[in-house]
């Protein structure tokens, strides 16, 4: 661990929630871009949810090469369908999952049961079905591409 990364964990660690939550909102988080505009939606026993990337480099860990978008925390929020959470870095040291009521609530009113919270040890559900037939993506779960046009998102590589 370098020394910046122990200042910016020091400098985090004195941060209230609602200073931690202004600051995930502005984080830019990347995605795997699906044919359709949406998201690809993996079905897990805790529901719905989009694995999504803090770099394009932690997606491309995740899935491979692939077309990928990107757009901020507070965006994603809104563009999700109802319903669906995002798993932000999956596969990353602290994975949290990511709901609709984080972009209703504003830094001050932040309370300890705000809508960022860390992601539990759940497996996808072995017996979820495809939503519309898709195929899994890159062994992740069935996944289909679902949500709103592509507003507010910018497009990556293929």
């Amino acid at each position: 661990m370098s020394l910046h990364d122990l200042v910016r964990q020091e400098a985090v660690a004195r941060m209230t929630r609602g200073q931690r939550l202004d600051q995930l909102r502005a984080l830019r988080l990347y995605f795997q871009r699906p044919e359709q505009p949406g998201f690809l939606v993996s079905e897990t026993v805790e529901g719905p949810m989009v694995p999504v990337f803090t770099s394009w480099e932690r997606l491309a860990l995740f899935a491979g090469a692939c077309a990928w978008a990107s757009t901020t925390a507070e965006d994603l929020m809104e563009l999700l369908p109802e319903g669906v959470r995002a798993l932000v870095d999956p596969l990353g040291p602290r994975p949290f999952l990511l709901d609709a009521a984080m972009a209703d609530v504003s830094g001050e009113d932040v309370e300890p049961a705000g809508g960022v919270k860390p992601a539990e040890d759940k497996e996808p559900a072995e017996d979820a079905e495809p939503v519309g037939g898709a195929e899994p993506a890159d062994g992740v779960g069935p996944a289909d591409s679902v949500g709103p046009e592509d507003a507010g998102a910018s497009r990556g590589g293929a």
